[in-house]
This record gives structure tokens, C-alpha cells and sequence, in this order.
């Protein structure tokens, strides 16, 4: 697996992430996943904790057009792999296996309806447990214990960036040999409560904007993608292409 940098964030590139990360639950090593995108690039520049967790992940998938983008700019053949379809992809797999998976995120009711669909395109899928995203410190306490007797192979995790990713290094002990992936908003895509941007959009880098359209309150959190383009923009100017 080769490791690039965008703007200090490690890239692993993968023939296939998928293969990868069944092998790891095959032989009970377990993985933390990041799926890095621009937002969460730039989030980690301001936030040392966050940055930290993306250095030690064992697996950093480039889930965001822009990454792709700078490191196509640097010389790398690479494709985008959007998180939500590689989890899919694991889920799969998973429910092929009869692993056990649990499901953490998203408003009350949404993981909820994510089991029931998954149950119903997969017979054989194993859900261990899961909870949505909407805890106090007791409930808190219930998940970890939840997790610790059930032991899962596969826990998805949707609280949003930075929260999923601190949450998951913080318990990650509790399952060491699963693999933990971030999937942000994910769940409501998989419910039905929201839907992906439309492939042509997709194709054309513009998913970004679709989303901007369903959730117009992320206006702000939007800024960061131009402060992207200007810092590697920058970074191209001063780092030799390979």
C-alpha cells in the first residue's frame, strides 16, 4: 500500500480497499478507517486532535474529489472512493460472512430503518446492535458495554467530523479486531431519509454542491473548501511534481 500526503494528511492508495480491509477482519487484525475529504483536510489543519487520529488511522481512503484532484495535479493516477459506497461494499461482504455489525449515528429511528432494509437485501446479515448518534453519558455507557459483549467484526460509526473520529479512537479498545469506519452522514443516504447527488454531478466533482442544496445550513463549513484550492495551489507552486 503506497502513502501520499495532501497537505500534511497521509493518502494510502489501495488496488482494492475492499479486499484489504476483509482480509484484516478474516484474520482478526481490525482497522480504523478515515475517509479524507477537503472539509475534513482543512478541520484537521485547526484541530490537532483530529489530525493526530488521521496519522495513526490505519487506513486513509481518498473520499473527496479534491483530494483526488491535488494528487492527480502531483503526477498520481488515482480515483476518488467515496466512503459511503466502500462501507457498502464491506457491509456486503460482512453480511456474505455472517459477521456481526454495528450501526452508530444518525437522528433516532435512521439506523433503525438502515437495519431493517439491510435485513431485507441481505437475508444472512448479523446485527449485533446499534444506537443512534443522539447519546448522553449513560447511554454511553450502554453502547461500550454493548459493544464489549457483542464484539462485532464491523462498526460504523456516523457522528460527523471530527466527533465519529475522536469517538472511534477513543473506544476502539473496547473491539480491537473490527474494523471502525467513519461514515458521516451516511445512514441517511442508506435510510432514504436524504438521497446521493446525481451521478453526472458526481462525475463532474460537483457533489459537494447537491449537498450544499439539501443541507444549506453547511453554508459555513462550505468556506473551507476555496481555502482547499488556495493552500495546494500553493503547495503545488513549492512542491516539485514527481
Amino acid at each position: 500500500m503506497r502513502q501520499f500526503h495532501v497537505l500534511g494528511m497521509p493518502v494510502h492508495i489501495q488496488e482494492n480497499y475492499v479486499d484489504w480491509l476483509a482480509n484484516r477482519l478474516q484474520g482478526g487484525q481490525g482497522a480504523h478507517v478515515v475517509t479524507l475529504n477537503a472539509e475534513m483536510t482543512m478541520q484537521a489543519r485547526q484541530n490537532q486532535e483530529l489530525a493526530n487520529v488521521i496519522h495513526k488511522a490505519d487506513l486513509v481512503v481518498p473520499d473527496g474529489s479534491g483530494i483526488v484532484l491535488y494528487l492527480r495535479s502531483q503526477g498520481e493516477a488515482i480515483n476518488r472512493c467515496p466512503g459511503i459506497e466502500l462501507s457498502e461494499r464491506v457491509v456486503q461482504v460482512a453480511a456474505e460472512q455472517q459477521w456481526q455489525i454495528f450501526l452508530l449515528g444518525g437522528a433516532p429511528g435512521v439506523v433503525d430503518t438502515v437495519a431493517t432494509k439491510w435485513q431485507q437485501q441481505w437475508l444472512d446479515i448479523a446485527i449485533a446492535g446499534m444506537h443512534h448518534g443522539y447519546f448522553d453519558e449513560t447511554d454511553e455507557q450502554r453502547i461500550c458495554e454493548q459493544l464489549q459483549s457483542s464484539n462485532p467484526k464491523l462498526i460504523l460509526v456516523g457522528l460527523g467530523v471530527p466527533r465519529q473520529e475522536l469517538w472511534i479512537q477513543k473506544y476502539r479498545y473496547l473491539c480491537p479486531n473490527a474494523v471502525w469506519i467513519g461514515v458521516g452522514g451516511s445512514f441517511d443516504i442508506w435510510s432514504g431519509k436524504k438521497n446521493r447527488a446525481p451521478k453526472w454531478l458526481a462525475d463532474n466533482n460537483l457533489e459537494w454542491l447537491y449537498r450544499l442544496y439539501q443541507e444549506p445550513w453547511r453554508w459555513r463549513r462550505m468556506l473551507s473548501l476555496p481555502h482547499f484550492v488556495w493552500c495546494v495551489t500553493k503547495d503545488s507552486i513549492v512542491k516539485p511534481r514527481r
